[in-house]
């Protein structure tokens, strides 16, 4: 706990010296930009040696904004900085706040420059004339937009890993603080806008001082490049990065991947793209989980099935072979066996059918207290039904006896059955209902008392392949209940 604290203590250290190198690295900067061009252009031209009151105004200025937006920003990040560092999840307030700190930062550095755009510019009146006036503050006032701009751009970078702690509690909505359009006005507005009104202002009556304009054109269009260079690099930053991390995640759920999270790092447009990604896994996983839980409820062909056609009270007539495995003596062995063991037993019998049944391409189509249900050749055809049914039936009767834990019975008939679901419109149930399900249950009755536990009907013998008929061999007839007929019946 103390190192994740010591960490993030660093890490919020690291943002408010980010902070404060930005805001004084940019107001010194753009001054400096903003004295040269006023040189450069010989303003003011009628203070003469009152020049000095003017210089030393400016100083003061850019150090009384210096000292004054530090402690603003500092303000501004008071409560930000005791949530972040301890960890703890923002309030919806804290979170609001902290997602404005770029735009705060912006208004601190713009308030300042247009205060000192003000103070100069009237100074200049008082000891010069209205146009050195007009001229210092139209310069300084592009200086503050140039600076403001690059401060709003950059602080987003800074803020970065407080904005993605607020945007977890304040995920991006219909009202945004941010948008992709105000970064690219932003941009544009630092690589095109601001240098080109400069040039306009040098190079078009009335003229703003009487210096060479040369010097003054080219100053204004290196400012163009270094502040249009920095500031796309910032935009990019800020949005083909995170573009970049979003179609990373979107291929990912393409191919199939539900564990794709993406951090949601920004306050725009973007922001609400990375919250849709993340709902859109979200919601992929939980079709998964339901998916998965389905299929094992009723079995993954018929969850395969309904996903595909749909859930209705429908079905087909086909052929099928059934399979039907009942414990013996059930009655008696939950009398003497506590209901714990009792069932962990038979989760572990149940679970021998499962896997034989399944090896072979049948459906365990329902568990009735100790007893199962197996189908071949629904809902998915299969070409040789009988082949599996009867394979599986030996699997599932060696794997259980092997256990020692329970004896069985097993039942395999053929024959047409309907296949398909069952009840009423709000609840429904894959089943398959004909005479061989009914056959087989009663073959599973006179198993149980066969030495190799295993009855099959005779037509699901000389339905199977070669291979599974020399594992068997006739039993004899038997009079099924509720059957007026003999049934011949083949054992292994």
């Amino acid at each position: 706990m103390r190192r994740k604290t010591a960490g993030r203590f660093r890490l919020v250290l690291r943002t408010s010296l980010g902070f404060a190198a930005l805001g004084a690295g940019s107001s010194v900067a753009g001054a400096g930009v903003v004295a040269l061009l006023l040189l450069l252009q010989g303003l003011p031209e009628d203070v003469g040696d009152r020049g000095w009151t003017l210089g030393v105004t400016a100083a003061v200025v850019v150090a009384v904004s210096l000292l004054v937006g530090t402690l603003w920003t500092a303000y501004l990040q008071r409560r930000t900085v005791v949530w972040f560092t301890i960890g703890r999840p923002p309030t919806e307030a804290e979170a609001r706040r902290a997602l404005r700190l770029p735009i705060d930062m912006a208004v601190v550095s713009g308030t300042l420059w247009l205060l000192g755009a003000l103070t100069l510019g009237t100074l200049a009146g008082v000891l010069g004339s209205f146009g050195d006036a007009a001229g210092i503050a139209l310069t300084i006032g592009l200086g503050g937009l140039t600076t403001a701009g690059l401060t709003y751009l950059a602080a987003e970078w800074v803020a970065r890993p407080v904005m993605t702690m607020a945007l977890d509690v304040l995920p991006p909505s219909g009202s945004l603080p941010v948008t992709v359009l105000t970064r690219l006005v932003v941009t544009w507005a630092l690589a095109s806008g601001v240098p080109l009104i400069g040039v306009l202002l040098v190079t078009t009556p009335p003229d703003l001082g009487h210096g060479n304009p040369t010097a003054s054109l080219i100053v204004l269009s290196v400012t163009g490049l270094v502040t249009g260079a920095i500031g796309t690099a910032l935009l990019s930053r800020a949005v083909a990065a995170p573009l970049h991390r979003l179609r990373v995640a979107l291929d990912g759920i393409a191919r199939g991947r539900t564990d794709v999270h993406v951090n949601v790092d920004d306050s725009s447009e973007i922001g609400m793209l990375q919250t849709s990604v993340n709902e859109l896994a979200a919601g992929l996983r939980e079709q998964d989980r339901m998916r998965d839980l389905f299929g094992r409820h009723v079995g993954t062909d018929v969850a395969r099935h309904a996903l595909e056609y749909g859930a209705s009270l429908s079905g087909d007539v086909r052929e099928v072979t059934a399979l039907f495995v009942d414990v013996v003596d059930s009655t008696a062995l939950a009398s003497r066996t506590p209901p714990r063991e009792l069932v962990a037993k038979l989760n572990r019998f149940f679970a021998s059918v499962v896997s034989a049944v399944d090896a072979r391409g049948g459906l365990v189509n329902k568990f009735q207290g100790d007893a199962a249900l197996c189908v071949f050749g629904a809902p998915t055809r299969l070409a040789d039904g009988p082949t599996m049914a009867l394979a599986a039936a030996r699997a599932i009767r060696d794997a259980v006896l092997a256990e020692g834990e329970l004896d069985l019975g097993i039942g395999v008939a053929t024959g047409q059955v309907f296949a398909g679901q069952l009840g009423a419109s709000s609840r429904l149930e894959y089943t398959v209902i004909g005479d061989a399900v009914n056959e087989a249950a009663r073959l599973t009755e006179h198993a149980k008392a066969v030495p190799s536990r295993v009855l099959a009907s005779e037509t699901t013998v000389k339905s199977a392949l070669g291979g599974e008929r020399e594992h068997w061999r006739l039993h004899g007839e038997l009079h099924l209940r509720g059957r007026h007929r003999e049934t011949r019946t083949w054992t292994t």
